[in-house]
């Protein structure tokens, strides 16, 4: 079953998130990047959907360029979700290493589709049911 940890620090914003991804995914959620390095270190996770704008010690653009610098964890598919939709802000989301862009407001189901894809490149693959959460 894939993993995937939603990190945003509005809990309405993780809850349509969740809802999109549906029970395809083994889903946890962090309210930070402190949390999210937390729930990281217990079960790496396939794929981290990230917000950029997050209180505490480090934004999202911090933590994607940390996980993308760590050798075991850089193959991990990191998407920013973010307000920040200037292009600048695009090309620093992709020179520190994030798979994709989604610029907010985004259609939920864009980015679940996104999701599956890059997760699951075979389209064969039948999905499976779960949700889990380390906060």
């Amino acid at each position: 079953m894939k993993r995937v940890l939603i990190v945003d620090d509005h809990p309405n914003i993780r809850k349509m998130i969740r809802l999109a991804l549906g029970k395809d995914y083994l889903l946890e959620e962090a309210g930070d990047a402190d949390q999210a390095l937390a729930c990281i270190g217990a079960n790496v996770p396939d794929g981290i959907v990230l917000d950029v704008m997050m209180p505490g010690s480090m934004n999202g653009f911090q933590l994607c360029e940390r996980i993308k610098q760590d050798s075991g964890l850089a193959k991990m598919h990191v998407v920013l979700v973010t307000a920040c939709g200037q292009v600048e802000d695009q090309e620093l989301g992709y020179a520190l290493g994030a798979d994709a862009y989604f610029v907010k407001p985004f259609s939920p189901m864009t980015l679940a589709r996104h999701i599956h894809s890059a997760l699951h490149p075979d389209p064969s693959v039948a999905m499976v049911h779960g949700k889990g959460d380390c906060t």
